[in-house]
């Protein structure tokens, strides 16, 4: 086996397992950089034995066993905490058994989660916390989603690790009455995760690939652990709605498909059912949130499967509870979005104008629906320089051609 065909299996194993095998290490050793550090070593040392020895028949189990010895040889060099020992045991236990099962080994993600969402970390940093060591994400991608310098995020990554390495906080899924306040920063980690897995429709960055399907996969679980929890089921709800409209983004030649020109025989009936049916249990307690209005605009958005309208008005309404609840820059611009469909471009355009420059200065959503309204405004010239701005901010080749087009057509009028 060659080097490269090495690589390209163990890369897909670490976007297969990564976080499942940080998760069952570090619940075990109870250090979450500890953990990180083995695996990589022990991705390092596949990349070196693989080539000459084959793919192991279970690469997993090779790749935990690795790690393991790593820790163990990182004993003999550190003092190790208290209850380390047992801890080192009891995986190598784990690993041996696993080694010579069909078994596959416990998906300890969803603790993980609950214990990254610990009030004893700083509230800033629990998500980036989740997103990097759970869910995969690095930290240079989740530095540009909370728009601070890598560096920054890099610190306060390692900060927080370090914290959870301290004797007040416990390895292990919090009491029942300790959920409700935890889950807030869990269901946040799980919808950044879908985000960017959304975003990386087209698979350029190799990174996000299955990244969506492991978040709903994620917000299920986390339904079936707080099950009538109106906010999980909310998300949940979200997402099935998202994903329902996937295969409908982009049309034969990968082009970017806005949501109003989408082919509706192309979107899953049965996954905007399956929404439904989360949401509106969801409604039976009761509790509204931020997730279960998110999902509902997706809910209005998805009846024109059936009625083939879209209810603007409607739409309008709902982010303007959304953004009660939960003012995002996302929510304000999706709300001037749908005021603008609802009650004209310049009503939504004012929306716009509201929020503070420094805000969207690098938001690329703002200045793609900014360069849309000043277009259908007839104010051509201002339209033409909210589109370069938009395609200089876009990172997704088929939206960025999408705009080119629209620059051009605005051209036209010159």
């Amino acid at each position: 086996m060659s080097v490269m065909q090495a690589r390209q299996i163990i890369e897909q194993t670490a976007r297969d397992s990564y976080g499942r095998l940080v998760a069952f290490l570090a619940v075990r050793w109870r250090d979450l950089a500890a953990a990180e550090d083995a695996l990589a070593d022990a991705f390092l040392a596949a990349l070196e034995k693989w080539p000459a020895t084959g793919v192991p028949d279970k690469p997993e189990a090779w790749l935990l066993t690795a790690a393991r010895r790593r820790m163990i040889d990182g004993t003999r060099h550190a003092r190790v905490q208290a209850g380390a020992e047992q801890a080192l045991v009891t995986m190598a236990e784990d690993t041996q058994q696993l080694a010579g099962t069909e078994t596959s080994f416990p998906d300890e993600r969803l603790k993980m989660l609950f214990i990254c969402a610990h009030p004893g970390i700083d509230p800033a940093v629990r998500t980036p916390l989740m997103l990097q060591s759970v869910l995969g994400l690095d930290a240079a991608r989740i530095a540009s989603a909370f728009v601070v310098k890598p560096a920054t995020m890099g610190q306060r990554l390692t900060r927080a690790k370090a914290k959870l390495k301290s004797d007040d906080i416990r390895f292990d899924l919090p009491g029942k009455d300790e959920w409700p306040e935890r889950l807030n920063a869990v269901l946040e980690a799980v919808y950044a995760a879908y985000g960017s897995g959304w975003d990386g429709i087209n698979g350029e960055d190799p990174r996000r690939n299955g990244l969506a399907e492991e978040a709903i996969f994620m917000g299920k679980l986390i339904v079936r652990f707080m099950p009538g929890e109106p906010e999980a089921l909310g998300l949940l709800a979200f997402m099935l709605h998202c994903e329902a409209r996937r295969h409908s983004r982009r049309d034969e030649a990968a082009g970017y498909v806005p949501i109003s020109e989408q082919d509706l025989s192309r979107w899953s009936i049965g996954m905007i059912e399956e929404a439904e049916h989360h949401l509106r249990t969801a409604a039976q307690g009761n509790r509204i949130g931020r997730f279960q209005l998110e999902a509902a605009i997706q809910s209005v958005h998805a009846q024109r499967a059936w009625t083939n309208r879209t209810e603007w008005e409607e739409i309008a309404l709902l982010y303007e509870g959304l953004v009660s609840i939960a003012p995002t820059i996302g929510a304000i611009v999706g709300r001037a979005a749908a005021v603008a469909e609802a009650r004209g471009a310049d009503t939504g355009m004012a929306l716009l104008d509201e929020i503070p420059t420094e805000a969207v200065k690098s938001y690329q959503p703002y200045w793609a629906l900014s360069a849309h309204l000043f277009k259908r405004m007839k104010r051509f010239e201002e339209a033409r320089a909210a589109y370069s701005r938009a395609i200089g901010l876009c990172m997704d080749p088929s939206i960025r051609a999408f705009l080119e087009k629209q620059l051009v057509n605005i051209s036209c009028f010159y």
